[in-house]
């Protein structure tokens, strides 16, 4: 056996034991430190003669008291008349020694209280109460039997508040690497339990107690034990006392959440990242063998890999400079090698990249047909499951992508039937195989110039978002996780691509990235559209069509026109057979009677053709 060996290891675990129990027994040290210092700075030589004096006094009051009482009742002995002149005066004598003793009395207490026992023989006239009787009555009983428990109480309470004061007043001692900073130091110094107990009353932190503070990848880590009232949201609201208590940095990012147990609450201060020795640059390599998830980047504190669904609608958000077309980029990548993606730049500069490798869409005719071209997609793929009789589309996912997407909305928001188109594919798309990623700068759904659709929005499920401007924007963001408040990420080139994630916990994430030259080394793959999708399962009627769009999809107008040839004759049956909104329907109706293609019989029934005269 290696003793060395042995002894190292049980010298680490005891050491490990006591730091774990210290934090426990630090209150009541702190309290008995706090009352003897104050009992020591009350014992000065002033009290002490005051204490003296009424000592004095107080002794020949009692003296005079007792000289009066046996006055008293000699006098009572001598006559048996109360009025006799010796007994009132014996009386009034006695009543007057009485009110002197009292008043006596009470300055002695009060001088005794400005001048206390110290605490250390307090405490030794307490233990004594309970230590001497009980070895006494262990001593009688065990004349009889074996009994020494009253004695072994006593000692076990005297050993328990020595071994209190010890772990309370014992120096926690941190191991550290050599790599630690001196910010890191102030802060692990501060952090420990002693330091913590003595302070925290002044920050109004009082009723809390740290455990031993540990460095980890992310940064310093230590739990803190909630007494009394407190929660883990009052502790959070009081973020600012904690920093200064611990004399924290403004920028550091200081996070206060729930602990694995109630009544604690786990403090962490981001001092270092884990992902800062790891590579940010996206390669093949980093696309998972789950064919349903993709990687989005490192988490700075654990330095785990977080991956997010490849098949879900996307919101990533970020202001200018904050690396969003750089953090967006390994994902499109991820779209392209695995299926097919349209991407449509509002500004044009990220096209310019990603034309040689997969369908881009710039200019304002480009960015129409692209949306209808998607949709006409998403409708033909429709009708292509319901002939297989399948729910989820089990081919190529078409991805479509929304750059910059304030640009995007102000050029369509006009166009009302593009605009439909836009929504459908955010709200139908993902079961046909279609799925709708967008990008903005600008994370807003209200207001003359928004970012995202406030119908579009909803649909976006997974929302990764760099820093905002504001809370207004963060609350779009990142939705019911806003608080993870993505508004006070830092500036600073070191905190591009960095963001948080919604539903994934508010720790920073950093994003993986990828440059011209890595996008211009994917293979080439330009989507185009498949066959347009039949209107219904029998051959459409040879009519006149008008009002088509240059694309080649027909208009609603159309649709409703030929519905109507086809037989429908109510504004629901028209409905049921284009599949448009009841709205529409009745829109296009009107301006189809207006235009002679269309008119009611006298039952209200639609038909073709001018009406008789």
């Amino acid at each position: 056996m290696d003793w060395k060996q042995a002894w190292s290891s049980t010298t680490n675990t005891t050491t490990a034991a006591l730091d774990s129990v210290s934090p426990l027994c630090a209150p009541f040290a702190v309290r008995w430190d706090l009352e003897a210092d104050r009992r020591n700075k009350l014992r000065t030589s002033e009290h002490l003669k005051a204490l003296m004096a009424a000592q004095k006094e107080h002794n020949a009051a009692r003296s005079t008291l007792s000289t009066a009482k046996s006055q008293k009742l000699t006098a009572r002995a001598a006559t048996n008349n109360p009025f006799a002149a010796s007994r009132r005066a014996a009386r009034v004598a006695a009543k007057a020694a009485t009110a002197h003793e009292r008043d006596t009395r009470s300055k002695l207490k009060e001088a005794r209280v400005n001048y206390p026992t110290t605490l250390k023989a307090r405490a030794i006239q307490v233990h004594s109460m309970h230590a001497v009787p009980s070895a006494i009555a262990s001593a009688l009983m065990s004349t009889q039997h074996l009994t020494l428990w009253p004695a072994a109480t006593s000692a076990l309470l005297v050993g328990a508040n020595v071994a209190g004061l010890a772990l309370g007043r014992r120096k926690t001692r941190v191991v550290v690497d050599e790599s630690l900073s001196l910010e890191e130091r102030q802060l692990l110094e501060r952090l420990d339990p002693s330091y913590w107990v003595e302070h925290a009353p002044d920050r109004g932190l009082s009723g809390t107690v740290t455990t031993p503070p540990a460095i980890e990848p992310g940064g310093i880590r230590c739990e803190i034990r909630l007494d009394g009232t407190w929660t883990v949201k009052t502790l959070a609201d009081k973020a600012d006392s904690i920093g200064a208590l611990i004399g924290a940095r403004t920028a550091l990012r200081m996070r206060i959440t729930s602990a694995s147990r109630k009544g604690w609450a786990v403090l962490t201060l981001a001092t270092r990242s884990a992902a800062a020795g790891v590579s940010s640059l996206w390669t093949p390599d980093l696309i998972p063998t789950d064919p349903a998830m993709m990687s989005l980047g490192l988490d700075t504190e654990t330095g785990d890999e977080v991956l997010i669904p490849f098949d879900e609608r996307l919101l990533v958000s970020g202001a200018s400079g904050t690396g969003k077309s750089w953090s967006f980029r390994p994902l499109i990548a991820t779209a392209h090698l695995r299926g097919d993606v349209v991407l449509i730049d509002g500004k044009g500069e990220e096209a310019n990249v990603w034309e040689p490798v997969l369908r881009t869409a710039v200019e304002s005719g480009e960015i129409t047909d692209a949306v209808d071209e998607s949709h006409a997609e998403m409708t033909r793929r429709k009708h292509a499951m319901k002939k297989r009789g399948i729910s989820v589309w089990d081919g190529r996912q078409l991805t479509v992508v929304i750059d910059e997407g304030q640009v995007i909305l102000a050029l369509i928001q006009r166009d009302k039937e593009r605009l439909q188109r836009l929504i459908e594919l955010s709200s139908l798309g993902r079961s046909r195989g279609v799925v709708l990623w967008w990008a903005t700068q600008y994370p807003l759904t209200d207001g003359s110039a928004p970012g995202v659709h406030k119908l579009i929005a909803p649909n976006l499920l997974t929302r990764f978002s760099l820093r905002v401007a504001g809370t207004t924007q963060a609350q779009v963001a990142l939705d019911d996780c806003a608080h993870y408040a993505p508004h006070q990420i830092p500036e600073g080139r070191e905190y591009r691509g960095h963001g948080y994630l919604k539903g994934y916990g508010p720790r920073m994430l950093r994003t993986w990235t990828l440059d011209d030259a890595g996008v211009r080394t994917l293979p080439k793959s330009i989507w185009a559209p498949g066959p347009p999708a039949p209107v219904g399962e029998a051959p459409a009627p040879l009519r006149l069509v008008k009002n088509t769009d240059p694309s080649g999809i027909a208009s609603n107008r159309d649709k409703v026109l030929g519905a109507v040839q086809g037989g429908s004759r109510t504004a629901k049956e028209v409905a049921d057979a284009t599949g448009l909104n009841k709205g529409t329907v009745s829109r296009e109706i009107k301006a189809l009677v207006t235009a002679g293609d269309l008119h009611r019989s006298a039952d209200g029934r639609l038909l073709t053709g001018q009406k008789a005269a």
